[in-house]
């Protein structure tokens, strides 16, 4: 079982930048590919970004390509997303997940979900 913990979202400004972290639980941490998800009000949940265990891999969805970066540690069980000149489009809630193994594609059916942290940009 992995239990996982963001933090960081907040109220923004458009243009300004925040960072969330997202701490895992368990051991293995570095076997699970881990990705960012956002859900808007009134929309379903998407995928944002995902990384590989060991952070060779990444994949970025075209709206936030140049804006928003994903990192990991590994030793310290917490995957990062870097957001940066942020717009009104990108308030959502955003959810980290975990998919156990090593194919990035495979983060769109997480096996884990967080329980998400509110990002709201102001124009």
């Amino acid at each position: 079982q992995v239990q996982l913990v963001e933090s960081g979202g907040g109220l923004v400004q458009t243009g300004g930048s925040l960072r969330l972290s997202c701490a895992a639980s368990g051991r293995t941490f570095s076997s699970y590919v881990m990705g960012w998800f956002r859900q808007a009000p009134g929309k379903e949940r998407e995928f944002v970004v995902a990384i590989t265990g060991s952070g060779a891999l990444r994949s970025t969805t075209n709206s936030v390509k140049g804006r928003f970066t994903i990192s990991r540690d590994n030793a310290k069980n917490t995957v990062y997303l870097q957001m940066n000149s942020l717009k009104p489009e990108d308030t959502a809630v955003y959810y980290c997940a975990a998919k156990k193994g090593g194919n990035l594609s495979n983060i769109k059916t997480p096996d884990y979900w967080g329980q998400g942290t509110q990002v709201t940009v102001s124009s």
